[in-house]
Formats: C-alpha cells, structure tokens, sequence
C-alpha cells in the first residue's frame, strides 16, 4: 500500500465512504462532463476596450509591462526597441508558434533570434499566450513544442505577445476556449498562468522580483479588442 493510498484511505473512512457510490460517482462525473461556471467577478464584464485598458492597468500593477501595437509585423521591431531600451543583449530565445515563425525577423538584423527551448543560460525569452484574463492581468500559455514551458521560467526578461482579441474578461472563458480548441481528453500537459513577473516577500517581508523566474515580462498586445 503506498502513502496516497493511506492518505485517501484515512479520508473515506473519516466521512464514511467508500469511493465506490453510484451517487457519488455519477455527481462527479456530471461535474466533469458538463463544466459547470463558478462565480464570474464583474470586473471584467467590459466592452472590447475597456476590457483591454483593464488587462493593462493590471499588468502594471503586478509589476509588469504592456505594449500595444497595431501591425503583428511590427513585433521585431518593438522586442529590439525594448532590449536596447533596457540595455540587453541583441539576442531571444523563442519557441517555434508558427505565429512567431511568421514574423518579419529580418528587419532587425542585429537580432539573433533562436528556436527552441531554454537552458537556462537565455536571458531574454519570447513566447505567445493563449489568452489573457483582464481581471487580473494574468496571461494563459499552454505548454508543447511552439511554446515550451522553459521559455516562462527560465530567462531573466520574458516577452509574451498576445492578440487582443485574445484577451478575455474572466477565467471562466479562458477555460472554455481552451477546451473548445483542445478537446476534452487532449488538453494539453500544462497550462501556466503567469501574473507578472516573478517575485517573493519570504525575507523579511521584503519584495523580490526574480526570485524564482524572470524579474522582467512585458506583454506585447497586437491588433484590436474584440467582442467576446
């Protein structure tokens, strides 16, 4: 018998249980087949716009850093803009998104941009978020070989580039585009949500950004809010 065996063994005979209930089985399969809301905040209940001045408000308030931009074309030139802006060497690591494949990387010749995941010695990163909660301004990247998981935590600056219209009001639509996308049964193996950049008080209630990630992101909106 293994330790999680003990553990959960200890907490069906404390409520009585024996796991194996047709009420409660069927209670928690209707929960998973059906996906029921919780309790949206309205905060982020806004038009298109609006929703889009909030997300930003919120980033900046977790410490991080919004650019928008019209052209997606016009991302090169916005990541050298703020490596020069912060003196950092001309070079990113990205994943391979075929979104940033696409990018017009050869009007930044000075930029060496490489593909694949981070070994840690990067320290300048790029990837692309599957969505946004205004909200909170926390950004929702899924993991695979377009975006590897390694990008998000491993360098010391992390540049996100999100669509707006990408950027929902509430987690709860997040959690609904990624199942409509993914399917249910293929989701994918890890889904990071990132609020910005890293920090830690545990020293003397002292705030620390860095601690355990980047010490920078900053989140590049391309395009225009949309409904939804």
């Amino acid at each position: 018998m293994t330790a999680r065996d003990l553990i959960f063994g200890s907490i069906r005979r404390s409520l009585g249980v024996s796991g194996k209930e047709a009420t409660r089985r069927k209670t928690v399969a209707d929960r998973l087949a059906q996906h029921p809301a919780g309790i949206v905040p309205a905060r982020g209940q806004l038009p298109a716009q609006e929703r889009l001045a909030l997300f930003r408000a919120m980033v900046e308030a977790a410490n991080g850093s919004v650019e928008e931009i019209a052209d997606r074309a016009d991302v090169p030139g916005a990541i050298a803009a703020l490596l020069r802006r912060h003196n950092l060497p001309m070079a990113l690591k990205r994943g391979a998104d075929p979104r940033l494949a696409a990018l017009p990387w050869e009007r930044e010749r000075t930029l060496e941009v490489s593909v694949g995941r981070s070994d840690g010695n990067d320290l300048v990163a790029l990837s692309h978020a599957f969505g946004a909660a205004a909200e909170s301004g926390t950004l929702m990247l899924v993991s695979g070989a377009d975006n590897p998981t390694t990008l998000n935590f491993l360098p010391d600056t992390h540049i996100v580039v999100i669509d707006a219209k990408d950027v929902a009001g509430d987690y709860e639509t997040l959690w609904r585009r990624l199942r409509e996308t993914f399917g249910d049964g293929a989701m994918p193996r890890t889904v990071n949500l990132i609020t910005g950049p890293s920090r830690s008080a545990d020293i003397e209630q002292t705030l620390i950004l860095g601690a355990h990630g980047p010490r920078r992101l900053h989140v590049i909106v391309v395009g225009e809010a949309t409904v939804g």
